[in-house]
Formats: C-alpha cells, sequence, structure tokens
C-alpha cells in the first residue's frame, strides 16, 4: 500500500486595496485528486469589519477569481493575488 502525503498550504499576505493595506489570508484546498485543479480560498476584512471570502482557481497559467459578485477593490488586485500564489508556490 503506497502512501501520497499532499501538503496544505495558507499564507497571509498584506496588500494595499482600496488605498488601505489590508490582510489577505490565502488557503489552498486540497481535493486530492491530480485532475482536478487546486483552489485557493481568499478571505479579507472590509471597511466595515465583515469578513469577505472568494476563491480563485489556475486558468491559462493564472490564478483567476471565481465569478462572483465582489467589490471592485477586490477585482482590481486579481493579478497582486496570482503573483502572491505563485511567489509562495515556489516557496513550498
Amino acid at each position: 500500500m503506497q502512501l501520497s502525503f499532499i501538503k496544505n498550504i495558507q499564507f497571509t499576505k498584506l496588500i494595499k486595496a482600496d488605498g488601505r493595506l489590508r490582510e489577505f489570508n490565502f488557503r489552498r484546498y486540497n481535493s486530492g485528486n491530480q485532475l482536478q485543479p487546486a483552489i485557493f480560498s481568499v478571505n479579507v476584512v472590509d471597511n466595515r469589519d465583515n469578513r469577505i471570502l472568494f476563491e480563485m482557481q489556475k486558468e491559462d497559467n493564472l490564478w483567476k477569481i471565481i465569478k462572483q459578485p465582489l467589490p471592485q477593490w477586490i477585482l482590481e488586485n486579481e493579478t497582486n493575488f496570482h503573483e502572491s500564489i505563485e511567489e509562495e508556490l515556489k516557496l513550498s
């Protein structure tokens, strides 16, 4: 019997969004199935202390936000999120 281990990845990045430094928390979901693409869960707090949750999936070699209604300041930073995820994946 052969065991395979999948490393959990979670990290926090400070990214300037909407004129403020905000703490974005990233966590990779492990499906355990190599055929399914990895998904990162991302969360951040808005100006009213409400937690905003969204997911990112790799499409065409770029990490993209899975479509859902989100504030514009999050959508504008999709490239920064992609760079943060790629940087962390290189380190792990």
